[in-house]
């Protein structure tokens, strides 16, 4: 799953959202945030926000694994012409960087985007074209991403904002256990 693994890559980087990656995000996103999904695989990050006062306009996925998910490739979306109330884009994204950075660049143009990924992408070379428009970086910390399992995986995750335009970016570290 990750770069330091020996576990094989689920297909298209299906992991479900679980709750506890949703928690810390919670804090940034005003009640009642209309959101967009088009990573929404079984759409259980947008169950989790929608308990959490939050509204789904759209949700999507390449291969749907839910009855309101609808089949539409990610990168084929214009959100403000399907979407125009929405208020922001909202995902948990592929990692593979072919299909991450063409998302961040599509996604961005059109409503502030949040992003949960590796938290150490931010450090590397291949980030910094993207982050003059990284505008909060909400650390998660390790995620369980296998359902059962009793390990987290051995990446720490963060949540990204992206938007159309640049500025400064503003940390907010891990809060509590």
């Amino acid at each position: 799953m990750g770069k330091r693994s020996a576990f094989e890559r689920i297909e298209r980087d299906f992991y479900w959202t679980p709750e506890a990656a949703v928690l810390p995000l919670l804090p940034h996103l005003p009640f009642g945030t209309m959101f967009v999904e088009p990573c929404a695989g079984d759409g259980r990050l947008v169950k989790h926000l929608e308990k959490h006062g939050m509204s789904c306009l759209f949700a999507s996925d390449i291969e749907p694994r839910a009855e309101f998910v609808r089949r539409r490739d990610a990168l084929d979306l214009w959100f403000r012409a399907e979407v125009p109330s929405a208020d922001m884009c909202i995902t948990n994204p592929p990692w593979g960087r072919k299909v991450l950075h063409p998302m961040i660049d599509a996604f961005r143009v059109q409503l502030p985007t949040w992003l949960l990924f590796d938290a150490d992408w931010a450090h590397t070379v291949q980030a910094a074209r993207f982050m003059p428009y990284c505008r909060k970086i909400v650390s998660v910390g390790r995620v369980k991403w296998i359902e059962g399992s009793t390990m987290t995986g051995k990446d720490n995750c963060a949540w990204y904002l992206f938007t159309a335009e640049a500025g400064a970016c503003e940390f907010h570290g891990k809060v509590g256990a």
